[in-house]
């Protein structure tokens, strides 16, 4: 069997045997989506954003992007697993490039990513009305899949550099709500502070969920968003080849 496939095939078998994580992958950006949403654009008596844009539209995006950093987290961590029951080590003396196993593994991860997503596009277009523009749907499932592959292969990284479980629940739980909240994931940048705005702009994802905003309901300058397109994807390409360094230090 093709490396890659034989990749795929393993952890499509482990997600299918835990009903609770496979639930989580697919169904708590719509519940963010919903919960969240709703009651902030409720709260707000569906806000004007721009040009007559309610919260829910504005926050699809943001659901997406936060849904990218949840698949990575959870696939990530999944790496103290293998090598607790040894079967990490065993993989590694496999005939397959080191670079081969973690394309696979985020191969299964854009998989969950684009059915998660559909799921969540589907509801918010029938239950909140949110209006896509699907001339840009090339677009979004870029963001989606991009987004997917740069987040794990980032995370990845901290799980084959640390060796304590409660250290990388630690730099993962810090960076999630730094990198969430210190973002445009939430609210638009506008009418922010200057120092905040610098800050959300520096932020890898701020640029993919304008990417996925851009894609989704047309928001943003094409040229900006084509220059955090660029920005993300030499992000992805980093953090990938800084991964495949890692995994070529272990054992």
């Amino acid at each position: 069997m093709n490396p890659l496939a034989a990749i795929v095939y393993r952890e499509s078998k482990i997600r299918a045997t835990n009903t609770t994580f496979l639930f989580f992958d697919l169904f708590y950006p719509l519940l963010y989506l919903l919960v969240f949403g709703i009651g902030v654009n409720a709260a707000l008596g569906a806000p004007s954003l721009n040009a007559g844009l309610d919260y829910n539209s504005f926050f699809l995006a943001g659901v997406l992007g936060m849904a990218s950093l949840g698949i990575a987290t959870t696939s990530s961590w999944a790496f103290f697993l293998d090598r607790d029951n040894g079967i990490f080590f065993e993989m590694l003396t496999y005939p397959m490039r080191r670079s081969e196993y973690l394309l696979g593994k985020v191969l299964f991860n854009i998989c969950i990513g684009i059915v998660q997503a559909a799921i969540t596009i589907a509801a918010g277009c029938l239950l909140l009305k949110i209006h896509l523009h699907w001339s840009a749907l090339p677009i979004l499932t870029a963001g989606v899949v991009g987004g997917t592959a740069g987040w794990f292969f980032f995370y990845a990284t901290f799980a084959l550099k640390i060796r304590r479980n409660d250290l990388f629940n630690s730099v993962v739980n810090v960076s999630y709500f730094v990198l969430l909240f210190a973002s445009s994931m939430f609210y638009p940048l506008a009418p922010l502070p200057r120092w905040f705005r610098i800050t959300a702009l520096a932020n890898p994802i701020t640029w993919q969920v304008d990417l996925l905003r851009y894609g989704s309901i047309g928001l943003g300058a094409p040229r900006q968003i084509l220059l955090e397109a660029i920005g993300f994807a030499i992000f992805a390409l980093a953090s990938f080849a800084y991964a495949v360094r890692s995994l070529r230090e272990q054992g």
